[in-house]
């Protein structure tokens, strides 16, 4: 799914990634767990190339995503993320920000596709060997009658389709996550990246977005994710990474880096957070 070879990344003298290394598999729940500014999140946002990495690979979908020639928007599609602050347009329904990234990209393909079988009439008129036209299905009416229908079905799903007409700012940090959640899943994405889902939520709104990822993994969506909640992490994880210093400090199953972690630095790690 997600090859990572050598990974790293620097922000003028600093090392935040210093040589990351790992495979994240096809429907693989990975939780990088580690503690604050060890370079977790600048991780996730090498993943999509959110920061350019200043050296190694990332390989997904049979391309590397640090060559700078590759077009990353089109791996984007694959590859949702979830932030910590959510990240909703507030200026946008809750509906129109879910609609909003599978009406663009659609819209944008489609008007691509016009504009190619506009220049093969033209160089058509000119060859003796016709050259087949695009076949177009869609229109701009029925990609957006699509998105809608999609979108009010993943409200549905999350019990909040009588909020697709209000604003996110009159919704609670948990509505505003899951609805986070639901905008990636409009996309229909082989991978999502959790960005510490919970760490901006009351204690409170934890339970109904956690409850949510959980049904996600249990339905086979390859995940990798940071966050804080240990239990969750134990839970839900084929694989958790400990992350130290910018580099990958030991992974393992949740067995065997909850209960027997053999690094000093995992062990002083987890003896603070778990007692």
């Amino acid at each position: 799914m997600i090859e990572i070879i050598n990974l790293q990344k620097k922000f003028g003298e600093n090392v935040a990634l210093n040589g990351i290394t790992t495979t994240v598999k096809d429907g693989e729940k990975v939780v990088v767990i580690g503690p604050s500014g060890c370079g977790k999140s600048t991780f996730l946002r090498c993943l999509n190339c959110m920061e350019d990495p200043t050296g190694g690979s990332i390989i997904f979908g049979g391309e590397d995503l640090a060559d700078m020639r590759v077009d990353i928007n089109r791996h984007r599609e694959k590859m949702g993320m979830v932030f910590q602050q959510f990240n909703l347009f507030n200026n946008m329904t809750v509906l129109e920000n879910i609609m909003l990234a599978p009406v663009h990209l659609r819209t944008k393909r489609l008007k691509k596709a016009k504009r190619k079988n506009f220049r093969r009439r033209i160089a058509n008129l000119f060859r003796k060997e016709k050259k087949a036209l695009i076949e177009i299905t869609e229109t701009k009416a029925s990609i957006k009658a699509e998105a809608e229908a999609n979108a009010h079905k993943l409200l549905a799903r999350i019990g909040l389709e009588e909020k697709a007409d209000v604003y996110p700012a009159t919704l609670s940090g948990g509505q505003k996550q899951r609805i986070a959640i639901v905008r990636s899943l409009a996309m229909n994405p082989q991978v999502i990246l959790f960005d510490e889902p919970t760490s901006a939520l009351d204690p409170e709104m934890v339970g109904e977005v956690l409850d949510l990822i959980r049904e996600l993994a249990n339905e086979g969506m390859t995940m990798v994710i940071v966050t804080h909640e240990m239990g969750f992490a134990r839970e839900v994880a084929d694989r958790v990474i400990f992350m130290s210093d910018g580099v990958i400090t030991e992974e393992g199953t949740p067995a065997e880096i909850f209960d027997h972690p053999q690094n000093p630095r995992t062990q002083q790690f987890l003896r603070a957070v778990l007692h």
